[in-house]
């Protein structure tokens, strides 16, 4: 079992539940977020409430499944970033689980 953690902006929310339903993915949770992007390349610490950082409305989809579907996921993802015209691809990471009940 893998955890699998995808992000996009808010505008590909749609296209995100289709990679889940490409998968065989059906159980999956999702929440709003607000993502935040700086071209400044000064050190955050230093500047950490910047006013200059671009809100972006965003999602974050989770969910728990087999490395298979995980892995038609990811080659869906794949081909999906690279027919869009933007800057804020899907992005998606997968970690191991070590114990679940």
């Amino acid at each position: 079992m893998k955890l699998l953690v995808l992000t996009a902006v808010k505008s590909f929310e749609k296209e995100a539940i289709k990679l889940f339903k490409k998968a065989g993915i059906t159980a999956f949770s999702n929440t709003d977020i607000n993502g935040f992007k700086s071209d400044d390349h000064e050190n955050l610490i230093d500047n950490w409430f910047s006013s200059s950082s671009e809100k972006v409305k965003s999602i974050l989809f989770f969910t728990f499944s087999d490395v298979n579907k995980i892995n038609i996921l990811l080659n869906e993802l794949e081909a999906f970033n690279q027919n869009i015209e933007s800057d804020n691809p899907i992005r998606a990471i997968v970690l191991n689980v070590e114990k679940y009940q």
